[in-house]
Order: structure tokens, then C-alpha cells, then sequence
């Protein structure tokens, strides 16, 4: 694999690594529903403000979601919704995952 290549698969594992966090997969999950407040988010992941804050930070890096500051309020919305359609291949991947495993083992 020459420079080139190795740097696109290096940019591509970054995006995936940021969203490699349960809370970070909740707050995308979240935000494909629509715009939403860092206290808004904070409130239904149940974790102090600055947890959530870098969550986000992690995700604004990666290019997965942006920031609007209105006043003292940050809202999120989702940069990239195309992540959605991610999720459902790893749905579908879970899902033949445990089939594979009743298959295995004699099981319905």
C-alpha cells in the first residue's frame, strides 16, 4: 500500500474512532433526529456537562457533527447523515452475528 492510500484508510479510521464510544454512537443517534443543546444532551446522557462537552469536541473534530453558538447555548447538529446509514450496517451485521450463533449451537 503506497503513502497516499495508507493516509485515506489513516483519515477514515479517525472518523470511525471517534465514534467508537457508546455515548458518542447516542449523541449521533440523537442528532439525526434534529438539532439539540449541549444541556439538552447532557440531561439524557446523564453525565456532567464537561463529559458530554468533550464527547462532542471529539465529534466536531472528526467532522461528524457542528456547532452553533447562540449566546450561552451550543446546539448540535448532525455534519454527516450518512453515519445513519452506518449504523443500520451494523445492525446488520449484529443481527447475522447472532444468527450465526443459534445456528451454531442447535438454537431458535
Amino acid at each position: 500500500m503506497d503513502k497516499k492510500h495508507y493516509a485515506r484508510y489513516e483519515a477514515r479510521a479517525r472518523i470511525i474512532k471517534a465514534m467508537a464510544h457508546p455515548t458518542r454512537l447516542f449523541i449521533v443517534d440523537e442528532l439525526s433526529r434534529g438539532e439539540q443543546c449541549v444541556c439538552k444532551l447532557t440531561e439524557m446522557i446523564g453525565s456532567d456537562i464537561s463529559t458530554v462537552s468533550k464527547h462532542l469536541s471529539i465529534l466536531k473534530n472528526a467532522g461528524v457533527v457542528q456547532d452553533d453558538k447562540r449566546g450561552t447555548q451550543v446546539f448540535y447538529t448532525l455534519k454527516m447523515p450518512c453515519a445513519i446509514g452506518f449504523f443500520s450496517c451494523v445492525e446488520e451485521i449484529l443481527s447475522n452475528s447472532i444468527k450465526e450463533h443459534l445456528a451454531l449451537h442447535g438454537e431458535r
